[in-house]
């Protein structure tokens, strides 16, 4: 970029608030943050009265209560600590995720990830948008207020409106909302837990009883890609502003710390909740927000509400942002926040559609989503083993050009992330078997190994054996990825970092 154009682009950034930056390299007089500035959009996009709701989700896997408390407390951090990892990149090269990801990949060999990427990322927010519209207008029905089409349209439009503005206006506008929202949304939800704890009962928490092994390796996995998984393609996005001294043992504590604090107290409540009543806890995995409401007193429901949404909106700001750069570095040709309002607009016209028109969505959608997990699992053991290698900063001019050291195809990485993947997708198994029938061939690897058998039930296809559910896919394709390229491309990175 010329002096002339980053000056152009400072001046509106200045005028309109509006961020001029896409995926170019972040010129150094910019790069002002520091470590615990990454708390605030971490903490804020997870501080969400829609994790208690995981509380349901993790005891669902057969598990006591201790039991599910180490699953949250070691899934949540640790997924978060691996999303620090990622951040360190960032840092490094001052770019967002997918750019630096050219590394690893080759400049053009990085779409392959990037598509991948951009896919989870439109997904995830979408379905975040999806669940404030409805939480909305199950909130409305509880209230005795209209609760109809008109209702859900209004609600679509403020969603949509809030998410695709934000996101349009990019990264110092988002951190400025995000250290606002931490608040609201933080003392929200202190409210509703006090309001809440005395519908907890320890005996009947206490007497759930044990599970197996292979159950808590299942919530483990689902709680890691509920989680910091989630958010990790997109973790260097929010760590590129920061100086070049700033320790990577910092960053990653400060993105682990500002992820997993919230997550960790919210989900061990939710477990307490759902241990104390089984009809609460069948409710919360069929209408999570809403659920979760009919625990409240008629005058909080509208604050109980405007929290929910806002948590809902904060995380999907985040993932449009990120979604919109991930487009960008796909090579499409058009501003920065131009990207940002194309997915605004995808994930309006997707909420729109599943709110309005399509009966039977949401669980093919899920399995959809579950299953670019795998794929996004083993780019993330790519990413982190070439981070591991690298002891200098990215050569950021070579990260635009193909000819340049990390060339235009790094096809090692490319089959590994390939090879790990297929191999993930045997392990894990499509959890929406009945709704989502076109994705019954996952879980292939699982009788060959006799770790589960597929029974095509007529009332409903499932899994049956203590290994089926374990998910052990997304573990493998992580693992397995992350060993590969830590041997087979050591000579590589070290050619790279010699030129």
């Amino acid at each position: 970029m010329s002096t002339t154009a980053r000056d152009t682009g400072l001046e509106a950034t200045r005028r309109l608030g509006v961020e001029q930056t896409g995926i170019e390299i972040i010129d150094e007089a910019d790069r002002t943050a520091q470590p615990r500035d990454l708390f605030w959009p971490w903490f804020a996009a997870n501080v969400s009265v829609f994790g208690i709701s995981y509380g349901s989700f993790v005891l669902g896997f057969g598990i006591s209560f201790w039991q599910a408390v180490v699953v949250t407390v070691v899934g949540v951090v640790v997924s978060f600590a691996l999303c620090g990892v990622i951040a360190i990149a960032g840092k490094r090269g001052s770019a967002p995720t997918m750019v630096l990801s050219r590394a690893a990949f080759g400049v053009n060999g990085q779409k392959v990830p990037g598509v991948v990427s951009w896919l989870v990322s439109i997904g995830w927010e979408t379905f975040l948008a999806i669940l404030a519209v409805l939480a909305t207008a199950t909130i409305f029905d509880q209230l005795g207020w209209a609760a109809g089409t008109t209702t859900k349209v209004i609600a679509t439009l403020v969603v949509a409106a809030l998410i695709v503005s934000a996101s349009v206006a990019g990264y110092h506008i988002i951190m400025r909302m995000q250290s606002v929202l931490t608040w609201v949304t933080g003392v929200a939800t202190i409210v509703y837990v006090a309001l809440t704890i005395d519908e907890v009962h320890w005996s009947s928490v206490s007497a759930i009883p044990n599970g197996n092994a292979q159950q808590m390796i299942g919530a483990l996995v689902m709680v890691m890609t509920g989680f910091g998984l989630g958010w990790i393609n997109i973790a260097a996005d929010w760590s590129r502003y920061q100086r070049r001294t700033s320790s990577g043992a910092a960053i990653v504590g400060w993105n682990t710390f500002g992820g997993a604090l919230a997550p960790v107290l919210l989900v061990l409540f939710g477990l307490l909740l759902a241990g104390s009543s089984p009809d609460l806890s069948a409710g919360i995995v069929d209408d999570p927000i809403g659920t979760l409401g009919t625990l409240l007193p008629t005058w909080f429901l509208v604050p109980f509400l405007l929290a929910a949404i806002l948590a809902l909106v904060s995380g999907a700001v985040l993932g449009i942002y990120s979604s919109g750069l991930t487009l960008l570095s796909l090579g499409v040709k058009i501003p920065r926040p131009a990207a940002a309002l194309v997915d605004g607009v995808i994930l309006t016209l997707g909420t729109i559609y599943v709110v309005f028109f399509s009966d039977n969505f949401l669980g093919p959608f899920q399995s959809f989503l579950i299953t670019l997990g795998v794929p996004l699992a083993a780019w993330a053991g790519v990413m982190m083993a070439d981070i591991a290698l690298r002891h200098r900063d990215y050569d950021e001019e070579a990260l635009f050009d193909a000819r340049g050291r990390y060339g235009s195809f790094d096809w090692t990485s490319i089959a590994t992330m390939v090879g790990a993947s297929v191999l993930g997708w045997g392990l894990v198994v499509n959890s929406f078997a009945a709704d989502a029938s076109w994705n019954n061939w996952q879980g292939f690897l699982l009788e060959p190994l006799g770790l589960g058998t597929y029974v095509d039930d007529p009332a409903g296809p499932y899994w049956d054996g203590p290994w089926a559910y374990a998910n052990l896919g997304v573990l493998l394709a992580a693992a397995l990825s992350f060993v590969v390229t830590l041997l087979a491309r050591r000579a590589t990175v070290a050619r790279q970092e010699a030129v």
